[in-house]
């Protein structure tokens, strides 16, 4: 067997060998990357949590409107729907609940909706 052959098979065998590693979720980096570029309440970091199928955006109460004692709130709950298409939920804090905002939605479209918030459904 020559040098490279040689080294060939030693290559092959030791990506065999290896253990498999943390299997990275892409969907949530995009929704913390996307996060990093909103419009309101920079000053807080949001956290990306599971829940249910879906991703949960939790965020430290920035204005004390919706807590006045402060405390984490709810912001938006993103859900996949068919291949390719989100759901995009906000938190209605009167009734403690999530009302359903957008269906049928990118997951790109999704985020813009929930990092501009022009209405404050949102970032409240």
């Amino acid at each position: 067997m020559n040098a490279i052959a040689a080294r060939s098979s030693r290559v092959q065998r030791s990506r065999r060998a290896a253990p498999a590693g943390p299997v990275v979720d892409l969907t949530r980096a995009r929704i913390e990357r996307a996060l990093r570029q909103r419009s309101r309440y920079r000053y807080v970091q949001p956290r990306v949590e599971p829940e249910g199928a879906g991703w949960r955006i939790v965020s430290p109460n920035c204005s004390r409107k919706v807590d006045p004692a402060g405390g984490d709130i709810a912001i938006a709950w993103l859900v996949p729907g068919p291949p390719g298409q989100w759901r995009l939920h906000a938190h209605d804090d009167a009734r403690g609940g999530w009302m359903l905002r957008a269906s049928s939605l990118t997951l790109a479209q999704a985020l813009d909706r929930v990092c501009a918030d022009p209405a404050r459904e949102y970032w409240r």
